[in-house]
């Protein structure tokens, strides 16, 4: 089994910036890759970003490329998320979430199903 706990939510103005924490514990040798996602109110929850465990590799969602920036500290097994020039679209609760099934080459998952722990997420609100 394996664990994920978010951190670093809150309140903020459009342009800030804010950096998510995700912290995994428990069985993490046997992750591929760890993931960002969100849920508006009232849509579904939607893919954000993708690392590689080993943090060779990152693919994002075109709205927050060049925005958002994901990263591992390898040695703190936590995953991170730096969320900046946020604007008020931005506001969601931010999921993390861990994956074990292995790819080959640089595929990230995208999709819910492909993950198979979830943390209880964190909210971000960006004011206009």
């Amino acid at each position: 089994q394996v664990q994920v706990v978010e951190s670093g939510g809150g309140l903020v103005q459009a342009g800030d910036s804010l950096r998510l924490s995700c912290a995994a514990s428990g069985r993490t040798f046997t992750l591929d890759a760890m993931g960002w996602f969100r849920q508006a109110p009232g849509k579904e929850r939607e893919f954000v970003a993708a690392i590689r465990w080993s943090g060779e590799a990152t693919y994002y969602q075109d709205s927050v490329k060049g925005r958002f920036t994901i990263s591992k500290d390898n040695a703190k097994n936590t995953v991170y998320l730096q969320m900046n020039s946020l604007k008020p679209e931005d506001t969601a609760v931010y999921y993390c979430a861990a994956d074990e099934t292995f790819y080959h080459g640089t595929y990230l998952p995208t999709s819910e199903s492909e993950y198979e722990y979830w943390g209880q997420g964190t909210q971000v609100t960006v004011s206009s």
